[in-house]
């Protein structure tokens, strides 16, 4: 039943997670965050009141206003924000409601500031929260099919590689997963 996979209500989730190199806060994206993008990035920095990135998003697809959102309002994509730079690192989220007890999870993180510890945070975090919900069984991420950082931020994270995957944007992706403990 979808009501068992929603996070649970009688306490806050928390919106910051400390890691040993990081602290990060996690800002909800909302429509008109997108919106503010698509006017460019200035009027997103300004409205979060974090300056942006070079070089991100790296998929702004997932910031085009007019597409639908994968997300809902109980799995939403967020803003990762470095409290200690005071600026936007990244972005990640649920990629739609949960299936069969299992969620999906993506995240990038802005050249950068990668291989500082902000990705293993954020999904730590993710899968936190994902894993708080009672009906959730397993968090699963697609990477490219390529040994690359992401690779080692899901194994650090508990995640196992499943199996190569037909995609039609990139060939073939792989699949990780990580089942609750």
């Amino acid at each position: 039943m979808a009501s068992n996979n929603r996070p649970p209500t009688t306490a806050p989730m928390p919106q910051t997670i400390e890691s040993p190199s990081r602290s990060l806060a996690f800002i909800e994206v909302r429509r008109v965050h997108k919106a503010a993008l698509a006017s460019g990035r200035a009027q997103l920095a300004a409205l979060l009141g974090f300056d942006l990135p070079d070089q991100w998003p790296a998929f702004p697809e997932a910031f085009d206003p007019d597409s639908p959102d994968p997300a809902t309002p109980e799995w939403p994509a967020y803003f990762f924000v470095s409290r200690e730079r005071g600026l936007v690192v990244g972005n990640g989220g649920y990629c739609g409601a949960p299936r069969d007890g299992e969620i999906e999870i993506g995240y990038e993180v802005a050249p950068a500031f990668r291989r500082q510890g902000f990705a293993t945070a954020a999904v730590a975090w993710l899968m936190a929260r994902a894993f708080a919900a009672p009906g959730i069984q397993s968090v699963i991420a697609h990477t490219l099919a390529e040994r690359n950082a992401s690779n080692s931020v899901l194994v650090k994270s508990g995640m196992s590689f499943v199996g190569a995957y037909p995609n039609s944007e990139v060939g073939t992706i792989w699949r990780w997963r990580k089942a609750r403990t």
